[in-house]
């Protein structure tokens, strides 16, 4: 009977410590999805326009620097920091807008809306939160199209972008390192004000 209650106890054990296992395995195996959803295959030692090429999820803002001929910007010493939309967020643009900014007769308004997702100098959102905090709840800044944006915390603490427009975009994977400078994901595509050409 002893040797019955011994066995079951030891039974018991082995399970709890292969479950315990399992669990350890599979939050491991979360969070390397999670980080690989974050950053991909991108690494700092990559300049921006290489690792942007290297994330499906930024494939249509990458086809979009090429198309515009603002490689060389992205791939500059900088540093530079980008906030770029996921594929999603172009997907959202209103009907025919996606289509006509393919089209090369619109590469200036292209062109004007790339470099107003780049601002010049390494921002990590630490360093943005500090700028919002120190004026009062939102900073401005002055993008490489020379167009205003500013940014602020909302009510769930994160890093809001509001454009010319009025449109608002919200930071949702923050300070992936690159060679020269750092990249922030956002999930809508940030409008400055059209441009006379």
């Amino acid at each position: 009977m002893k040797k019955i209650i011994l066995l079951n106890i030891v039974l018991l054990f082995s399970t709890a410590v292969f479950a315990q296992t399992i669990n350890k395995t599979d939050s491991t195996a979360v969070l390397d999805t999670l980080n690989t959803t974050v950053a991909g295959s991108m690494q700092p030692k990559n300049d921006i326009v290489k690792n942007i090429a290297s994330s499906k999820d930024l494939s249509l803002f990458y086809n979009f620097i090429k198309s515009a001929n603002l490689t060389e910007t992205y791939e500059s010493k900088g540093p530079i920091t980008v906030f770029a939309p996921v594929n999603q967020a172009f997907e959202k643009l209103q009907p025919g807008k996606l289509d006509s900014l393919a089209r090369s007769a619109h590469v200036w308004e292209l062109t004007h809306l790339l470099t107003y997702h780049a601002i010049a100098g390494k921002f990590s959102t630490k360093d943005i939160q500090k700028r919002i905090n120190e004026h009062k709840g939102t900073v401005t800044f002055t993008t490489l199209g020379g167009s205003k944006l500013i940014a602020k915390i909302d009510a769930n603490n994160n890093i809001v972008l509001e454009d010319e427009t009025g449109g608002q975009s919200i930071i949702s994977r923050v300070n992936i390192e690159q060679s020269n400078g750092v990249l922030h994901v956002v999930n809508k595509v940030l409008m400055p004000k059209p441009k006379a050409i």
